[in-house]
């Protein structure tokens, strides 16, 4: 990488009238390769450089990008970016940011099996394996999509404060989409298993068995499944079905920016306001952070794409709102610091107020004893379909490998049983959560243009009392 053509930026940048700048330059190696109902549809070998520039001028902040790593190109590109820069000052849309320690530093996240050890036929196999596999079921699965792609990032990150950061980050994701027929009914379940790290993840989730597990658990399901009761009963949601409604409920309304309302047009807003802080949202059993320090995880950092040093954070502290993801600008906004939580998915996008790794903690409790205090209800292991509305609010979950809770015992399984609930409802409700920690991979989008990046969502099982079914 041409480091020193972002330390050059910088200081040019400051040259013609910048009051600040910063520079980003990238470097991402990235493979891909997608089976289709067994037939290899693409594959992708891709490297990508590019470096990025924001800078401050009037109160005024300046975006720009460029892949042409020429020094004179990017001369003229910054002096160009200052001008309209210092026009589009007269709207008066003051940007501030918060003051912020500087840093120096490197690290990389270490692989144990380097994927540039692991050639195309190798990844591809995988995939084969597992469609073998599938086949081998007999169970039917008219459409089967599987993914297996790796990257690896080189960023450097420098501004006029004093920061240089440089983070080599590789990751591996697995992505499968699958629907399963028995008797004129149909299934689907989508789901993506990711983390930073090397090869050695790969081998470790054991792409043959996942697939093969949840195409006899959706087939199961249409086989004997029963309807849901329709009073109201007790549920006990698995990690999976706990993660995605951390990130949507307990994640995404704590975004500063959406608070603010900066996001309003892009990606939505939050049912969260400022004032809100400290107030009572759920159960004290309930606490969610957002952690980008847990080591492999899909969306580990160490700083983030502002320089500032990562740390945990507590949205949710024993059921009371206590804290929402910021980066400088909505930092300095809210008379605040920023706590590391600015993200970009490359280079040629500014970056944002993101989630990292959000998960709710663990409680005292074994998912066992969940169940046992049951006397009707639902157990919900995984989902097929969720959507959430724009304020983060009214939500719905529907379940996919589900079963009927009678008397402590799980029993026969129930076809698609449907939590429609508000997020306070949600919270309020949960009187227990278990031990049984997970973490799952997802690519979360925000932003204009879209911004899909990596994240983990989490948490252990936990029990809602009286929840009544939705349609």
């Amino acid at each position: 990488m041409f480091n020193d053509l972002a330390d050059f930026a910088v200081k040019y940048a400051l040259k013609k009238g910048a009051d600040y700048s910063e520079a980003r330059l990238e470097s991402t190696t990235s493979n891909r390769f997608i089976l289709k109902n067994g037939i290899a549809e693409a594959s992708g070998f891709d490297k990508i450089n590019g470096l990025g520039i924001r800078i401050i001028k009037n109160k005024t902040l300046g975006f720009t990008s460029t892949n042409n790593l020429d020094k004179e190109k990017i001369k003229k590109l910054i002096q160009n970016t200052i001008n309209t820069t210092e026009k589009a000052s007269k709207l008066r849309e003051e940007i501030n940011l918060s003051e912020e320690n500087s840093y120096k530093d490197k690290y990389e996240v270490k692989q144990k099996i380097n994927l540039n050890d692991i050639g195309p036929e190798e990844k591809i196999k995988l995939l084969f394996d597992a469609e073998k596999e599938l086949i081998n079921t007999k169970i039917k699965i008219p459409s089967r999509y599987l993914s297996l792609s790796d990257s690896t990032t080189i960023e450097y990150l420098t501004n006029s404060e004093g920061t240089n950061i440089l983070a080599t980050v590789p990751r591996v994701s697995f992505f499968y989409l699958l629907t399963v027929e028995h008797d004129g009914k149909t299934s689907q379940r989508i789901w993506q298993y990711g983390q930073s790290g090397g090869f050695e993840f790969v081998k470790k989730w054991d792409i043959p068995s996942i697939v093969v597990n949840e195409v006899r658990a959706l087939q199961n399901n249409l086989k004997f499944g029963v309807k849901p009761p329709k009073q109201a009963l007790d549920i006990v949601a698995a990690p999976q079905v706990v993660g995605i409604m951390v990130h949507e409920s307990g994640g995404h309304p704590y975004e500063a920016d959406r608070i603010i309302g900066r996001e309003g047009a892009q990606a939505g807003e939050s049912f969260i306001t400022k004032e809100m802080l400290g107030t009572r949202i759920g159960n004290k059993v309930v606490n969610v952070v957002d952690d980008p320090l847990l080591e492999n995880s899909y969306g580990f950092y160490k700083y983030d794409n502002e320089g500032v040093k990562a740390r945990r954070k507590y949205l949710i502290k024993e059921g009371i709102i206590n804290e929402f993801l910021q980066n400088r600008k909505t930092a300095y906004y809210m008379g605040l610091k920023s706590n590391g939580s600015s993200r970009s998915v490359n280079y040629d996008r500014e970056s944002i107020v993101r989630m990292s790794n959000t998960f709710m903690l663990p409680g005292d409790y074994t998912e066992e004893e969940l169940i046992k205090d049951v006397k009707l209800g639902i157990y919900m292991k995984n989902f097929m379909e969720w959507n959430i509305d724009d304020k983060r609010i009214n939500q719905k979950y529907v379940g996919a490998e589900s079963y009927l809770i009678k008397n402590g015992e799980i029993k026969e399984p129930v076809i698609r049983p449907v939590i429609e609930i508000t997020t306070p409802q949600l919270y309020e409700a949960i009187d227990a959560v278990a031990t049984n920690m997970e973490y799952h991979a997802g690519s979360c989008g925000k932003g204009e243009p879209m911004q899909a990046i990596p994240v983990w969502f989490g948490g252990p099982s936990i029990r809602l009392r009286k929840i009544r079914l939705g349609n």
